[in-house]
């Protein structure tokens, strides 16, 4: 499983889970960045910053193997950042977080008076507790760590309480809990697996996943109806052409039916996603010239509903 790119999503879309860890409120104004410190080529995953040079800056990694030299590197980031952005903050804190305890290095020395100090926050995932009495956020956390026979019953427990509690970005948590189980299930696709978590249409439609699929479909549906009605225009234009035996008639010819092709694209695209358009609206999108024709296809993919479309032309000049 490839923790570190996912709890840097968990941090970046929920910045509070960090705070809930800690059992604080949320300060308001923090923001999440990673860190590179280029004169050594050290990374800090996780920094987040106060709002203003008087609150405090906390320093979080992700720690799933056992590294024997953890700590030194750790306090050798957190130390140079400290001296190159004083200027930022007044005070610091630091959070890692552990699978389990058997993960962390063994020997702490000669670290031991910072590694046991109020500065240092030591999060064991397996012993936060039960998923129903955690905050949204750490069950998020804990889920990365349950074994694979228990994963499928525990995210639908989230994702219903996803709907159930009143969360911030519900949409960004369905993607979260979704991602967590791919990295689990890499054989079933993200589709399946919000099935299986039992999203409904709904929920569906507004995960990120959704529309940028989405997006690209209705771009490949364009796309295909686009070329089969250039293809049926060409054709007709150039026997027409031909027939006359003028190359300035093929030319214009080609012109004009570009452009009706175009007009019939929008108008094909149009009639798929609302029905039946009414006669008013198809003859005012045929008298449109080329470059708003070319406009309004670009246009079209955004809209969800033909009062979109009447309120697009009323704008078009």
């Amino acid at each position: 499983m490839r923790r570190d790119s996912l709890f840097y999503q968990l941090f970046a879309q929920l910045p509070q889970t960090l705070f809930d860890l800690l059992g604080r409120d949320t300060p308001q104004g923090y923001r999440f960045e990673s860190v590179e410190l280029k004169q050594t080529a050290f990374r800090i995953d996780g920094v987040f910053v106060p709002p203003d040079p008087s609150g405090t800056v906390y320093f979080c990694e992700v720690q799933f193997q056992r590294d024997n030299s953890f700590y030194e590197r750790f306090f050798a980031e957190i130390f140079l950042y400290l001296r190159l952005y004083r200027q930022t903050f007044s005070d610091w804190q630091a959070v890692v977080i552990y699978p389990h305890r058997q993960v962390e290095q063994v020997s702490f020395e000669p670290y031991e008076v910072l590694v046991n100090s109020h500065r240092l926050h030591r999060v064991y995932l397996n012993e936060l507790g039960s998923l129903e009495a955690l905050p949204l956020s750490l069950a998020l956390m804990q889920l990365t760590v349950l074994p694979e026979a228990e994963m499928p019953t525990a995210a639908r427990l989230l994702a219903e309480r996803t709907r159930t509690e009143a969360v911030p970005r519900p949409e960004a948590i369905i993607e979260l809990i979704t991602t967590i189980v791919l990295y689990k299930f890499t054989e079933l696709s993200r589709e399946e697996v919000l099935r299986m978590l039992g999203f409904t249409t709904e929920e569906l439609k507004r995960t990120r996943f959704y529309r940028d699929v989405y997006a690209e479909v209705r771009e490949e549906v364009y796309a295909e109806v686009r070329e089969e009605v250039y293809a049926e225009v060409r054709e007709e234009v150039y026997a027409e052409a031909r027939e006359e035996g003028r190359q300035e008639g093929r030319q214009e010819g080609r012109q004009e039916g570009l452009q009706q092709g175009e007009t019939l694209v929008v108008l094909r695209q149009l009639r798929r996603r609302f029905g039946e358009l009414p006669a008013g609206l198809e003859e005012r999108i045929r008298q449109l010239p080329a470059h708003e024709i070319e406009a309004l296809a670009e246009a079209l993919l955004d809209f969800t509903a033909l009062e979109e479309v009447f309120a697009w032309l009323e704008r078009s000049p």
